[in-house]
C-alpha cells in the first residue's frame, strides 16, 4: 500500500478513468445486442455487464499490481458484434456453452506459451506499424466528430493543445473536463433525472454443449478475439516497451472467462485501445509508476459493474461526438510515437508501412481482423526483402 501511495498520480488515475469511460461508452451497445441475440431479458443482460465489469476489474487491479505495469483488459467487442449476428439459432445455455469453449481454448493458448513465442518474432517495427494502423480511426474519428459538433470538439481540441504546452500531464484530464462542462451547459439541466440509481443481480446459468456452436460460433469467438484484441494489446505493450510475459495474461484472460461466462462474461482479451491511453507519456512520464492507471481502470471497472444498468445510463448521456473525440484526442502522442517507431528503420520501412496500410484498410479474410493480415503481409514482405539473390 505504501508502494502505490508513493506512485500514485492524478495524470495515471485520470487514464484510468478514462480508459473505463471509452471502453463502456464505446461499445457497450454491441454487448446489449450480443445479449439480446442470445435470448437474455433485461436481468440478465443487468448480469452481464455486472459480470464483464467484475471480470475486467480483476484482471486489470491484480495483474498491473502483481507485473508493476499497466495491464489493461477489456470485454471482445469484436466478439460481441460476432455473438451479435451469430446466436439467434440456439438457446441461451448453449450461448454459455459457446464462452465456457471459447474460454477454455484462451486459456489453452496461455498456458502452452505459443502464443507468446509467436509474438516475440513479429519485429517491432511492424507492431509498431499495425497499432498505429488499429489507432489510426481513431484519430481521424476527431475530426469526423467535429463535423457533427464543432462548437464541442473545437473546444476540446483548443484544450488539449493548451494544455499541452502547459501542463502536458494533465492534458486528457483538462480535454475530460472541458466535454463534460460543455455537455453540462448547453443542457437544461435535467441530464441526470432520467437516470435510475439500483445495484444488479447476477444470473447463474448452466452451460450446455451443442457441437455445430462451439466449432461454428466458439471458434470464430475464440479467433477474433486473438486476432483483434489480443494481438494489437500486445502490441501496444511492446511499443511501450513493457517486456511483460504475455502467455500469463492471455491464460489468466481464458480463465476469467471460464469463470464468468454463467453469468454473461462472454470474453475477456487484452485491451488495445485503452491500454494505449494507459501506458503513453500523457499517463505519466514514468513508465514504472504508469501501473498505477491499471489500478485505477480496475477500481472503475468495479464500479462501473457493481452499479450496472444506472452506470450505463450515465454513460450513454454522453453525447457520441464527446466520447470519439474524447478518444481520438486521448490516443494522439501513442499513434505519432508508433508511427515513428514504425518508420525509423529504413529497412523495415517498407515492410512497416505495408503493415500499416493494410491494417487501416479494414481487410478481413475468413473473418479474421484486418489486425493479423497486416501483421502477416507485413513479414512476408520482410521476409522477401531479406532474400539475397546471386
Amino acid at each position: 500500500m505504501l508502494r502505490i501511495l508513493k506512485d500514485f498520480s492524478l495524470s495515471a488515475f485520470v487514464a484510468g478513468f478514462v480508459a473505463v469511460l471509452i471502453g463502456f461508452a464505446s461499445s457497450v451497445a454491441i454487448v446489449f445486442q450480443a445479449a439480446q441475440a442470445a435470448g437474455a431479458d433485461s436481468s440478465i443482460i443487468v448480469s452481464w455487464i455486472m459480470a464483464l465489469g467484475l471480470g475486467m476489474g480483476a484482471t486489470c487491479f491484480f495483474l498491473s499490481l502483481w507485473y508493476r505495469s499497466p495491464v489493461i483488459t477489456a470485454w471482445s467487442t469484436p466478439g460481441a458484434a460476432l455473438l451479435a449476428t451469430s446466436l439467434g439459432t440456439i438457446s441461451y445455455s448453449e450461448a454459455i456453452g459457446v464462452f465456457v469453449f471459447a474460454g477454455i481454448l484462451t486459456l489453452l493458448t496461455g498456458i502452452s506459451g505459443l502464443f507468446d513465442k509467436v509474438m516475440r518474432l513479429v519485429p517491432l517495427p511492424l507492431a509498431c506499424a499495425m497499432l498505429a494502423g488499429v489507432l489510426f480511426k481513431f484519430g481521424l474519428s476527431i475530426f469526423d466528430s467535429m463535423m457533427s459538433d464543432v462548437f464541442l470538439v473545437g473546444i476540446m481540441l483548443m484544450t488539449y493543445l493548451v494544455s499541452k504546452r502547459l501542463l502536458p500531464r494533465y492534458a486528457v484530464l483538462f480535454v475530460l473536463v472541458a466535454g463534460i462542462a460543455f455537455v453540462l451547459a448547453r443542457s437544461d439541466g435535467n441530464l441526470m433525472s432520467d437516470v435510475p440509481f439500483s445495484l444488479g443481480a447476477f444470473v447463474w446459468v448452466w452451460p450446455e454443449w451443442n457441437i455445430s456452436a462451439l466449432i461454428g460460433i466458439g471458434i470464430p469467438l475464440y479467433i477474433v478475439t486473438m486476432t483483434s484484441q489480443n494481438i494489437p494489446g500486445v502490441a501496444v505493450m511492446r511499443s511501450s516497451s513493457y517486456q511483460t510475459p504475455v502467455s500469463p495474461l492471455i491464460s489468466w484472460t481464458g480463465f476469467t472467462s471460464i469463470i464468468l461466462a454463467p453469468l454473461g462474461g462472454f470474453a475477456f482479451n487484452l485491451a488495445a485501445i485503452t491500454a494505449a491511453i494507459c501506458s503513453g507519456d500523457e499517463c505519466h512520464k514514468d513508465p514504472k509508476r504508469r501501473y498505477i492507471a491499471g489500478l485505477s481502470a480496475g477500481v472503475f471497472y468495479w464500479l462501473a459493474g457493481l452499479a450496472g444498468t444506472s452506470v450505463v445510463a450515465i454513460f450513454s448521456i454522453f453525447p457520441v461526438t464527446m466520447i470519439a473525440a474524447l478518444a481520438g484526442i486521448a490516443l494522439l502522442g501513442t499513434i505519432g510515437m508508433n508511427l515513428k517507431n514504425a518508420m525509423a528503420d529504413d529497412s523495415n520501412r517498407e515492410a512497416a508501412l505495408i503493415t500499416f496500410l493494410v491494417t487501416v484498410s479494414g481487410v478481413s479474410f475468413g473473418g479474421v481482423a484486418s489486425a493479423f493480415w497486416g501483421i502477416l503481409f507485413g513479414v512476408i514482405c520482410l521476409l522477401i526483402s531479406n532474400i539475397k539473390f546471386k
